[in-house]
């Protein structure tokens, strides 16, 4: 009588299976949406413009001609909104928790933006937490920052914001 399958095949059948039905032993934590104080459709849209941050942002375009230059700004900011250092910025708005405003003397709307959660002074990490960038609705030389916990809740953290372009 032949033999059909080796005894390491049938083994290797059987763990494959065995994994399969148990799910891979890989659990991946799916964020919910009920782990956050602010309802989900305020948690990812921007605040509305207000008319002091256009006229700002207006102010802050005088001396831009629009021009595509590649040109280095940045922005560091503490948690409440304070600009601790930068260049190109013409102010910081802290419109809540988490939600800040970065407008520039210049247009950004055509570059890139990185940002991540950093301390402003030169001595220490920050606690943890998540960050994202969006161009600012309506101007084109600002940028919109929302920042949370770890666990994905509204959180006032410092950030260091790069814009390149």
């Amino acid at each position: 009588m032949a033999k059909v399958f080796s005894r390491k095949a049938v083994a290797v059948a059987f763990a494959v299976l065995g994994l399969t039905l148990a799910g891979g032993g890989i659990a991946v934590a799916q964020p919910t949406e009920n782990n956050s104080t602010q309802p989900v459709a305020q948690r990812n849209q921007q605040p509305p413009l207000t008319p002091e941050s256009a006229r700002k942002a207006r102010e802050g375009l005088k001396g831009d001609v629009g021009t595509l230059a590649t040109t280095v700004s940045f922005a560091v900011v503490q948690s409440n909104g304070v600009l601790a250092r930068g260049q190109d910025v013409v102010s910081v708005t802290r419109y809540g928790t988490g939600q800040y405003e970065v407008i520039f003397n210049r247009v950004v709307s055509r570059g890139a933006y990185v940002a991540t959660i950093g301390d402003p002074t030169d001595c220490c990490v920050p606690s943890g937490g998540e960050i994202a960038v969006a161009p600012r609705l309506s101007t084109p030389n600002g940028v919109f920052v929302q920042t949370r916990s770890s666990n994905g809740t509204a959180a006032d953290r410092p950030f260091h914001l790069h814009v390149a372009g």
